[in-house]
């Protein structure tokens, strides 16, 4: 019986009646699929424009600041929580199932299913996890908000003016948090692709055009000048070109365009470094050749590519640390419930923070936390008296040991996450092997048998599922240690580029089965 199987059949009739996106009874056509991508990226622009109704916007702070491109967060919008309750959703059911503490078979379609409701039941208490605390911790509600709600509430019941709007605040956070899982289901069943990475891209991608060509000074109260440049790399290198002499670029003002921040001309060429590279290693492949067994001289190859498991595993990195960060800036704040909690309430050792700031001033949150560029730790190893202010006073081994760290947990992780990302989405060799015999095909010289296909790409998939980990964990920490524009991050800008080629592949997949409709079985399609 099914509910033998899995304690998680008890939440069946609970996950049932949750709201969803219904799969098309029929083929969905090409047009119609670019029409909902569309329709579901303006959509994300509009909510990252609507912000949260009471919030006060200069007394609140962002827990998720130096993750924001990643997350497809913005701040104060309905879009504040970006994907993180999502993907940590998904780090939570891709643990336990991997681990064999919730027994489902993902190739059993019930219990698939039941992996997937249980993932969107998930997703709703995670949106609360993350909402409630950055809630009653960072996200302030305005004094006239609560002062309005006061007069209709009063002061002296159950709940005051506060405590309404704590409320109400969350209800937004909530809805909009949803709102995007949903849409995220939009794209991937009427659409094409995943929505999750459709927002990504669009998020890396505005944040990386602000951080090129923003003419905007870095303190925009103040005017244009030397020491508040335009923040834009592009309009800085002419405003500082245009204004200085060459006795003071030679001083100090070719480091200012290359090295300092904002945007420093390093970060740029980076940004193109890594977007080049990253265009080459996605068309890296191993091409297994195949056979028609019905039809003689009818051919072709399965490609197994060196990013098999694509940009997946430095998502869920990303989300873990930004999780990190978040809850160790909770545990630290003095103000917060969760500071009381013993020994690991105020604990310096897991990571203290300066007044007002949300990235880790020390400890191991500081540690596991990504430099943002060069000026984030060469600069200061190289120049510990000008730059150690950039790195909260931490030694040249202290911050030595944090770049071997973050680089260590972001190669680790990510190849333990393509291991799991493999497994939990029929991608390992069993289930492709599957594929390939369902579709008769079969590789030329061995026989047509599951077992004797599966045999033949353990040889390959394993090993590429472990180079395809690291070699994504060490791009998005490289970059990091370099620098992009934007601060849209290392790992934005990888992710960015490898959703936007493999975007532009399954646009072509989509169109080759719109032509020849008998494709569309071996490629997943209706």
């Amino acid at each position: 019986m099914a509910e033998q199987k899995s304690m998680l059949y008890r939440l069946k009739p609970l996950t049932d009646r949750l709201p969803t996106v219904q799969r098309p009874e029929g083929h969905v056509h090409f047009r119609t699929k670019i029409m909902w991508v569309i329709l579901m990226l303006v959509f994300y622009f509009i909510m990252t424009n609507v912000f949260i109704y009471g919030l006060d916007t200069e007394g609140s702070l962002d827990l998720f600041a130096q993750y924001r491109a990643i997350l497809a967060g913005a701040q104060g919008s309905l879009m504040h929580l970006g994907i993180g309750p999502i993907v940590t959703a998904s780090i939570i059911m891709q643990l336990f199932v991997g681990a064999k503490i919730i027994r489902l078979d993902l190739t059993n379609d019930e219990d698939k299913a039941m992996y997937q409701g249980a993932q969107k039941f998930l997703v709703l208490v995670m949106i609360l996890v993350e909402s409630i605390p950055q809630v009653f911790g960072y996200l302030v509600p305005s004094n006239t908000f609560i002062a309005g709600l006061n007069n209709v509430v009063g002061t002296g019941g159950l709940i005051d003016g506060q405590g309404l709007a704590q409320i109400i605040i969350i209800a937004q956070l909530f809805i909009g948090s949803y709102l995007v899982f949903l849409m995220d289901e939009v794209v991937s069943k009427w659409g094409i692709g995943s929505g999750i990475s459709l927002f990504i891209a669009a998020g890396v991608s505005q944040a990386i055009f602000t951080g090129t060509a923003n003419w905007v000074p870095a303190m925009p109260n103040e005017e244009v000048s030397l020491s508040n440049p335009p923040s834009g790399t592009i309009p800085k290198t002419i405003y500082f070109l245009t204004n200085m002499s060459a006795s003071d670029l030679a001083g100090g003002g070719y480091e200012s365009i290359l090295l300092s921040p904002p945007n420093p001309m390093i970060a740029l060429i980076g940004t193109i470094v890594i977007f080049m590279f990253v265009a080459y290693i996605e068309s890296t492949r191993i091409e297994l050749p195949l056979a028609h067994g019905g039809a003689r001289g009818a051919r072709g190859r399965y490609p197994i590519k060196l990013l098999y498991a694509s940009n997946i595993p430095v998502i869920l990195m990303a989300a873990l640390l930004a999780n990190v960060s978040m809850f160790t800036l909770l545990l630290w704040n003095p103000d917060s419930v969760l500071s009381q909690i013993p020994l690991i309430g105020h604990n310096s050792a897991l990571g203290y923070f300066e007044p007002g700031e949300t990235n880790p001033a020390g400890g191991l949150a500081w540690y596991l936390s990504a430099p943002r560029g060069l000026a984030d730790w060469l600069l200061p190893m190289l120049n510990p008296e000008a730059y150690s202010a950039q790195v909260y006073g931490h030694s040249s081994l202290q911050i030595l040991i944090r770049v071997l760290t973050y680089f260590g947990v972001m190669v680790v992780g990510s190849i333990i996450f393509a291991k799991f990302w493999i497994m939990t989405t029929n991608m390992g060799p069993e289930a492709v092997a599957r594929k390939i015999e369902s579709s008769g095909l079969q590789i030329p010289g061995f026989r047509r048998d599951p077992r004797v296909l599966k045999r033949v790409l353990e040889r390959y998939i394993p090993v590429v599922t472990v180079i395809s980990g690291a070699l994504v964990g060490a791009l998005a920490a490289g970059a990091d240690l370099i620098g992009t524009v934007g601060n849209a991050s290392g790992t934005g800008v990888l992710l960015a580029v490898g959703i936007l080629i493999q975007f532009y592949e399954a646009l072509g997949r989509e169109q080759m089965m719109e032509m020849h409709p008998m494709l569309r079985g071996f490629f997943g399609g209706e």
